[in-house]
């Protein structure tokens, strides 16, 4: 298991206070990187993928560093819109609606305070979703 040093203390200072203000949500070391839960689901994970390890992030890679990639959950009908387009997001090679960001100095931090909050909706019990100021339905 890898610490947060895996990712910029910067880019954690701006996710952290996005992912607090979700209901009983939490943020724990992952088996890299960081990752924010609601109990046992993971809403959002922000790491630095090792592109030789995992070749599917290559094409992200930036002056030839890793890039700094979260990935949540949003829901199927929006993840093509999302994706589509290309960069900085992109479809995960796993799950049928996770998508990925690559975040730097681009991102547009409200656009990513939303779709944490609509992949907290997604995987949150109702009754916790309920209680969000924003949700999907919106």
């Amino acid at each position: 298991m890898s610490g947060p040093g895996d990712v910029s203390p910067e880019i954690l200072d701006r996710l952290r206070p996005i992912c607090r203000q979700l209901p009983e949500s939490y943020e724990e070391p992952a088996w890299i990187g960081v990752r924010w839960r609601i109990r046992k689901r993971t809403v959002a994970h922000v790491y630095e993928p090792d592109p030789e390890r995992f070749p599917v992030y290559a094409e992200h890679l930036a002056d030839g560093a890793a890039p700094t990639v979260l990935t949540f959950r949003v829901p199927v009908d929006d993840l093509l819109g999302l994706t589509a387009a290309g960069f900085p997001y992109f479809r995960a090679p796993w799950g049928h609606n996770v998508a990925g960001a690559v975040l730097g100095e681009h991102t547009d931090w409200t656009e990513i305070a939303e779709l944490v909050t609509d992949s907290y909706c997604l995987m949150a019990p109702k009754f916790l979703a309920a209680r969000v100021a924003y949700s999907p339905a919106d």
